[in-house]
């Protein structure tokens, strides 16, 4: 039976050598550079564990400036087989609350000035052309497995949601914020793409949970969103958000071996 190595991005604590068995660091190097961060492997439950920090471990990177080809190539490379990643996010919809979670499902690529495939050319010409499908470009087997841990932990979260990726590093405008709204999406950030589209073209089953910190700047009874109140609303979660992938992980290695078997 194959093993499990599971790929986190985000970081949220969870490179604590407390929360890893045979926790270790290394340096690592693509073809396409080298990823925002150090390599933290381990071992949690019966899979193998390798961590990033998608903005570096001290949040210096910012969110164009992140070499999301090099981090998924390194993944790949390190023989992940899934991908678990954590985002803060804004809130488009008064029923998302901060800090609730929400298992993303679909995504809007709004970003204007990053590289967001593989394939710069087709060598090949037609016939080898690479075209990814991006239908469903969640995980759906993942995204149960972070469902049914929000369940078990009584978490509050929504079973899905669309994010719209923005460029950054600024906050939208208030006409912005009311487009998005419009256009379906449930919550906004600056990191899912193109991470979640070099995922699919790596082919490795990625999915996201996006936790609320505040509502943008859409709601006007609502002070606009600040970085301080972003991370103030993300730390008083991070222990909740490592609960759940933590909870999450040994799912994943039952829906593997389920899979294997039939």
């Amino acid at each position: 039976m194959s093993s499990i190595k599971i790929g986190i991005i985000g970081g949220s604590g969870l490179d604590d050598p407390k929360l890893l068995n045979d926790f270790k660091e290394k340096e690592v190097q693509t073809k396409w550079g080298k990823p925002s961060s150090i390599m933290t492997t381990g071992k949690l439950a019966d899979a193998e564990i390798c961590i990033l920090s998608r903005h570096g471990k001290e949040h210096k990177i910012t969110p164009t400036g992140v070499n999301y080809r090099a981090n998924i190539q390194s993944l790949k490379d390190a023989g992940c087989t899934h991908i678990l990643a954590t985002s803060a996010c804004g809130s488009l919809r008064e029923e998302i609350k901060r800090g609730d979670f929400i298992i993303l499902d679909q995504f809007i690529d709004f970003t204007r000035h990053r590289n967001v495939t593989f394939y710069d050319e087709f060598p090949g010409g037609a016939d080898n052309a690479k075209h990814t499908g991006m239908a469903d470009p969640f995980n759906e087997d993942l995204r149960r497995a972070l469902i049914k841990t929000c369940e078990e932990l009584n978490l509050s979260h929504h079973k899905k949601g669309c994010v719209v990726t923005i460029e950054g590093a600024r906050f939208s405008t208030r006409a912005e914020s009311d487009m998005f709204r419009l256009w379906g999406a449930d919550v906004i950030n600056m990191s899912i793409a193109p991470e979640v589209i070099l995922a699919n073209e790596a082919g490795i089953p990625y999915a996201a949970v996006a936790m609320s910190t505040d509502y943008d700047c859409w709601k006007t009874d609502e002070e606009a969103v600040t970085w301080p109140e972003i991370l103030k609303i993300f730390n008083q979660n991070v222990d909740n958000v490592k609960k759940l992938l933590i909870n999450t992980v040994p799912k994943i290695s039952q829906i593997k071996k389920e899979v294997e078997v039939k």
